[in-house]
């Protein structure tokens, strides 16, 4: 049995075991398939993270843990919205098309994930505003995704919008 501390590290190993092992085996099976340990084997910057086990452990868990809350909460958004708005549902009922211009609208006006805290890594001035290197900084997603300056009717739910994908929801670059 142990503390719970130690049954957190127990389980934990097995995690990392196996995603070492998904790892390996996805390295060299040739197959071209999309998911996300593949993506990480692909990109140069992450390549070859799994040398590093408890950053390789720390990136897919916090994909993990990460992706099944904000999708869990953009699903329950989009019932939401598209009850609220049975005009917008009627678009999509007449033009199944829309579907993915729903998802990023659903993320959007949603926006899963409202904010990220960051330490800047340099002083820097941003819209007179200066922030010194180690300064902690706060990014409001949910802010850039209801600004009027950039985004056309940003309190209407708009499935069909212009540039639907034109949004902050998990940020923007690295």
């Amino acid at each position: 049995e142990g503390s719970t501390r130690e049954v957190i590290i127990e389980h934990m190993t097995v995690c990392l075991q196996r995603f070492t092992e998904l790892w390996h085996e996805r390295k060299g099976d040739g197959k071209e398939a999309f998911d996300l340990i593949r993506m990480l084997q692909a990109d140069p910057n992450t390549e070859n993270m799994v040398d590093d086990p408890l950053l390789y452990m720390g990136n897919i868990m916090l994909l993990i843990v990460g992706g099944n809350d904000t999708t869990r909460n953009s699903m329950s958004g989009g019932v939401v919205f598209l009850s609220q708005f049975p005009d917008e549902m009627a678009k999509v009922r007449q033009n199944p098309d829309l579907i993915p211009s729903m998802v990023s609208e659903i993320i959007r006006y949603q926006t899963p994930l409202p904010h990220m805290r960051r330490t800047a890594t340099r002083d820097v001035e941003l819209n007179g505003r200066k922030n010194t290197k180690g300064e902690k900084v706060v990014l409001w997603f949910v802010s850039g995704n209801y600004d009027d300056a950039v985004i056309e009717r940003p309190n209407d739910f708009w499935i069909d919008r212009p540039s639907v994908r034109n949004h902050l929801s998990f940020g923007a670059g690295i």
